[in-house]
């Protein structure tokens, strides 16, 4: 077990190591200007080894989010309240200023979704990254098209809500002014998913 235990933890830290070695060259040269060969070469490992860790390019940037994939099912597990519980858990995060609530202004924060928004080959990645969240959630929900739908709702709300603070943090607002509508927007956007959806609303 504790053999198990810590060869996971060094593979779990080889992954992190280098898509950060990664991520900071591409946002010093750009994504398409860097081979994954040099990500190898810089990352001291051999471009199959790195292939075998991350199966595209797009993965070694990826891999920043990809923690957050089954995030929404784990808040609604046992919940009775799915959608309060994920409005709750929102919050929290626009309140700690979790980047993936948009709501962060670090410059490497921003970087990295300058570098992610910016990419059409990573967009198009993250998207499929969204659709493993949405496939989470609705397993969670219960499975079926009602928990398919109602999933890719959820997805997409909170998929706005943290693009809108992104957009106007990237674009020189500071944190504090953004942060009381963020919270507001965050408030009325899930109070509409809670009415659109009530099959998921606790009974009473």
């Amino acid at each position: 077990m504790g053999e198990m235990g810590l060869r996971e933890r060094k593979k779990q830290r080889m992954y992190q190591d280098v898509s950060d070695i990664a991520v900071r060259l591409f946002l010093e040269r750009g994504f398409d200007a860097v081979s994954v060969a040099e990500v190898a070469a810089a990352a001291g490992i051999s471009k199959p080894t790195l292939f075998r860790y991350f199966p595209a390019k797009e993965d070694l940037v990826l891999h920043r989010i990809a923690d957050h994939e089954a995030e929404a099912a784990r808040v609604v597990a046992g919940a009775a309240d799915p959608v309060g519980a994920l409005r709750r858990h929102f919050l929290a995060g626009l309140d700690r200023r979790d980047p993936v609530t948009g709501l962060n202004d670090h410059p490497e924060v921003l970087a990295f979704h300058r570098l992610l928004y910016g990419t059409p080959s990573l967009v198009a990645r993250a998207y499929a990254h969204q659709e493993r969240s949405e496939a989470a959630l609705a397993e969670a929900l219960g499975g079926g098209l009602d928990a398919r739908l109602a999933a890719g709702q959820i997805i997409a709300v909170q998929r706005v809500l943290a693009q809108e603070n992104w957009r106007r943090i990237a674009a020189g607002e500071p944190v504090e002014d953004v942060a009381p509508d963020a919270v507001r927007a965050a408030e009325r956007a899930f109070g509409r998913l809670a009415e659109a959806l009530p099959e998921l609303r606790p009974a009473r």
